[in-house]
């Protein structure tokens, strides 16, 4: 392959899937399988008293808390959340029992006729009533994790400050709506349980199952199946799916199949945590932003989950793309009672980045300067520290990109002639943003600790084994290339399965924009050292692990240090046209510039970003998910409203590229990264267009309404 690597390809996965020939979990039926359906709390907090089932068909039967032959909890960063409900129930939807048999719509009937008798406990429904819940739902004080970091002398910086700007800020949940809903099969013979599943991170649910089965690891194994779509909504919950359906099989003796419909999947599974988030900064008489405190608190749900890693991936972008000498950033992650909340394209930096970047517009207009103005005097440079008192060591092209963007979109102009039209107001925001690639602080060195395996035959065809997953992002293709590339053979000799953990090394779960930067420089290293002992025809193998790059440092305990090895950066302009009476809204255009590194393959590079801006324009402004009394009021695909192809505005996008020198090729992170710009410069576009402060998405006109409402009276 000697091309260069960026020169698109045909996906590995293109043709099976538009030929409909995929095999997803809702396509596999193994022989003699069974199937389950959940029984589900119907209150917020509650004990369990009693739960009376109608008398089973010859066949079917109930699994719940007393099956479980391990632990009935989940393994993951605190181990709090059952596979089954103990004795008490946290949310609504929280699973009690499976019944399991052959007919689906009899194990409905079923569950309908099935009684429970609950005595209620005082819920908590909202970040508020968390921080000053009286009967905690976790631990003393209600929050799942809290942290504190702090850089330079605060107190200095306020001491010298000349403004002061304060602001609170506020985002909502959001649904990943993949395509293909949560489910899992699973197996159990001659002492092995076998699950197959549409997952993200295949040994997380074999970690779990481990934990719940009671059994040595050599006796669990887990496949992934062909899975349409995830954004970081298949990376903690199947492990919960995957326990109840071994333990289903194991009772049976045969296989068993939880696949949920899709408007339970919505109600029940995890979403992307709201925030709250108080921003302080001090600013000196030359418009410099001297210090920021910042307060950031999630709501979590009913269960840890990933929650304290989404929390300090907030917290540690919480000063945004901003050279900020002096901070202190403190956080919570809060218990509610409701659906737990998850990992979602970003987890946690869309949120900050939202606060960070409303509140530089905010604070130049109240100094009465240029915001742009204000934002470029304050951006990082090489050099440079980060929140956690890192150093950027790599060049920093915001500058470049902004003059970019403006060029492309026509900023300045627009700026100047956005209300010409006195029927429709026009408005257009800017914004800028990054993100670290890879797990925070030690995570890659000291906990994932990838490991990728190549493997050729006597034909001299590759094989790639790692447990990095395809869902859509292009992931079989990318690594192949890399493969290739390095290995200066044709892409059609090298492969790469779905991962199965009795032959994949774990090479660390795909989330973090890490599969390309980290699991791809692996590959790449496999590749290289294979290539140095290459011998025609005969089978050989190569296994790499990963190793920290040399210069770095990271203190888990004080957050101090590189927090991430490398950064991806972005800006995004959007422009709108606002209708003054209804306040809809219409996307006139977006535009674009994204450093990633080297790109791997440009059309996957080019499906990314428009995808993500499009699943962050609905972030901003769409999709609008409620929580009252502990129940999501849009809780089907009718009621929870997400951008389809009408709704796509035209968009512009084009990549700089400063490389990583640790990166294959020089690439770096892409998937998440352009997610996190265009609710921002969404949200400041329509606060452009009229005149009036935004701090809470997602943008709606009722929301508007009142903003303007409360403009007026004040």
């Amino acid at each position: 392959m000697n091309k260069d690597i960026s020169t698109p390809v045909k996906r590995a996965d293109v043709s099976e899937k538009l030929m409909g020939t995929a095999c997803y979990i809702g396509d596999m039926e193994l022989e003699d399988m069974l199937y389950a359906k959940t029984l589900r709390s119907s209150e917020p907090r509650a004990r369990l008293v009693s739960i009376t089932y109608p008398e089973m068909p010859s066949g079917y039967f109930v699994v719940d808390k007393r099956d479980v032959p391990g632990k009935n909890i989940i393994k993951m960063i605190l181990e709090d959340q059952p596979f089954f409900a103990e004795d008490v129930v946290n949310y609504i939807g929280e699973p009690i029992a499976l019944i399991v048999g052959k007919d689906k719509a009899v194990l409905r009937e079923l569950i309908a006729k099935t009684s429970i008798e609950y005595e209620r406990l005082k819920p908590v429904f909202s970040i508020e009533e968390g921080l000053e819940a009286d009967t905690p739902i976790y631990g003393e004080c209600n929050y799942f994790a809290e942290y504190r970091l702090k850089k330079g002398n605060l107190k200095e910086a306020r001491s010298r400050a000349k403004y002061i700007c304060e602001e609170t800020y506020e985002t909502g949940y959001q649904e990943q709506f993949y395509l293909e809903p949560q489910g899992v099969i699973a197996e159990y013979k001659d002492g092995k349980a076998v699950i197959y599943g549409s997952i993200q991170c295949p040994y997380y649910v074999k970690n779990a199952v481990i934990e719940c089965l009671g059994f040595a690891p050599e006796m669990v194994r887990i496949v992934q199946a062909t899975t349409g779509g995830a954004f970081g909504g298949k990376e903690d919950y199947p492990s919960l799916l995957a326990g109840q359906a071994a333990c289903a099989a194991i009772k049976a003796n045969k296989p068993v199949c939880l696949l949920l419909e899709r408007n339970e999947d919505i109600e029940v599974t995890t979403k992307r945590h709201p925030s709250r988030i108080k921003l302080k900064s001090y600013i000196d008489e030359n418009y410099k932003l001297t210090g920021m405190e910042a307060d950031i608190v999630l709501d979590a749900g009913a269960y840890a989950g990933l929650s304290g890693v989404v929390l300090q991936r907030a917290m540690f972008a919480a000063a945004g793309v901003y050279n900020i000498e002096n901070l202190k950033v403190k956080g919570k992650a809060i218990a509610t009672n409701k659906a737990v909340s998850g990992a979602f394209r970003g987890f946690g930096s869309p949120q900050a980045f939202f606060a960070i970047e409303m509140h530089m517009e905010h604070a130049a207009k109240t100094l009465g300067i240029d915001p742009l103005a204000f934002k470029l005097r304050n951006i990082l440079k090489q050099g440079d520290k980060s929140t956690t008192g890192g150093i950027f060591r790599e060049k920093i092209l915001l500058s470049e990109m902004v003059d970019r963007v403006i060029q492309m979109s026509g900023y300045e102009e627009k700026k100047k002639l956005k209300n010409a039209n006195e029927y429709k107001r026009r408005g257009i925001g800017l914004s800028m943003f990054f993100h670290g690639c890879g797990f925070t602080g030690n995570g890659e060195r000291d906990h994932i600790k990838g490991r990728a395996r190549l493997v050729k035959n006597e034909e001299d065809h590759i094989e790639i084994l790692i447990a990095n997953v395809e869902m859509g992002q292009g992931a079989q293709t990318t690594m192949r290339k890399i493969a290739a590339a390095a290995l200066d053979i044709e892409l059609n000799k090298v492969f790469f399965q779905n991962p199965d953990t009795d032959r994949v090394p774990d090479s660390g779960p795909t989330v973090a924009s890490r599969t390309t930067v980290i699991v791809g420089k692996l590959v790449y290293d496999a590749a290289m050292e294979l290539k140095t002992k290459w011998e025609t025809g005969k089978r050989q193998e190569a296994e790499v692990q990963y190793q920290y790059p040399e210069g770095y440092q990271w203190d888990n305990d004080s957050f101090e240090g590189d927090a991430y090895t490398c950064y991806s950066w972005g800006v995004n302009a959007v422009e709108v046209e606002v209708d003054p009476i209804t306040l809809e809204s219409e996307i006139k255009g977006v535009w674009a510039v994204y450093d990633i590194g080297k790109s791997i393959d440009d059309r996957l590079v080019r499906g990314q970003i428009d995808g993500g801006i499009v699943q962050g324009l609905g972030y901003a402004g769409m999709e609008v998910m409620e929580n009252r009394q502990g129940r999501f009021i849009q809780r089907s695909s009718t009621d929870y409203i997400i951008p389809t192809a009408k709704d796509i505005p035209m968009i512009q996008s084009e990549l700089m590229c400063e490389p990583y020198s640790d990166g294959p090729f020089g690439a770096k992170g892409l998937g998440e990264l352009t997610f996190v710009g265009s609710p921002i410069a969404y949200a400041l576009a329509m606060e452009d267009a009229l005149e009036m402060r935004i701090n809470n998405i997602p943008v709606r006109p009722e929301f508007l309404m009142e903003v303007a409402d409360d403009d007026k009276r004040n």
